[in-house]
């Protein structure tokens, strides 16, 4: 019993992170990471499609993107995608290839992405919060029909308690990772 509720617990708990990292990769640091644009869609053909699967990015160099489009008549709109987007980028066109140069981040900047990494890690703490709160809850529901215990619902709420602690202290661990990417210059 306690196996399957530990086990539905992490595997919760690690979507909370996974989804966590994908927000901390779209904050900008001081150097290019294709996945920068990773939030980033246009209207191809009546859908909405990521950037990503409309063309290929590479790391130029530290500070510098390259997006090589498979097609040149989405040059204009990828190009507008880029400069709507809340990550401060001005790109920069060649026939079929957009180069997006990543201007250097004043404190400023830095202290606002930091702040922006702070309420991600906050999401994220609630989310595993809340897969904490539902479980002990199915847990309650359980021994009120008396299937179990007393003993082992108070032994499930202490593992609960132990991994959401863990939890916790990743999202921490991430959140402290990540600031001191912002801060790096």
């Amino acid at each position: 019993m306690l196996e399957e509720y530990t086990h539905q617990l992490n595997e919760r708990m690690e979507k909370s992170l996974d989804a966590l990292k994908k927000a901390f990769n779209r904050i900008r640091t001081g150097r290019a990471h294709p996945s920068l644009l990773d939030g980033l869609s246009i209207d191809y053909y009546g859908a909405d499609t990521p950037i990503s699967q409309l063309a290929s990015i590479v790391v130029e160099d530290a500070r510098t993107l390259a997006l090589t489009l498979w097609e040149k008549n989405l040059v204009p709109e990828v190009e507008k995608s880029i400069l709507r987007s809340d990550l401060g980028l001005n790109p920069n066109t060649a026939g079929t290839v957009i180069r997006v140069p990543l201007p250097a981040l004043t404190e400023e900047s830095r202290k606002a992405f930091g702040r922006q990494a702070k309420q991600e890690a906050e999401k994220a703490r609630v989310s595993v919060r809340n897969v904490r709160r539902d479980v002990l809850s199915n847990v309650k529901s359980l021994e009120k029909t008396k299937s179990i215990s007393k003993d082992d619902e108070r032994r499930i709420q202490d593992e609960v308690q132990k991994i959401t602690d863990r939890f916790i202290s990743r999202v921490d661990d991430l959140l402290t990772e990540k600031e001191k990417d912002l801060m790096d210059i």
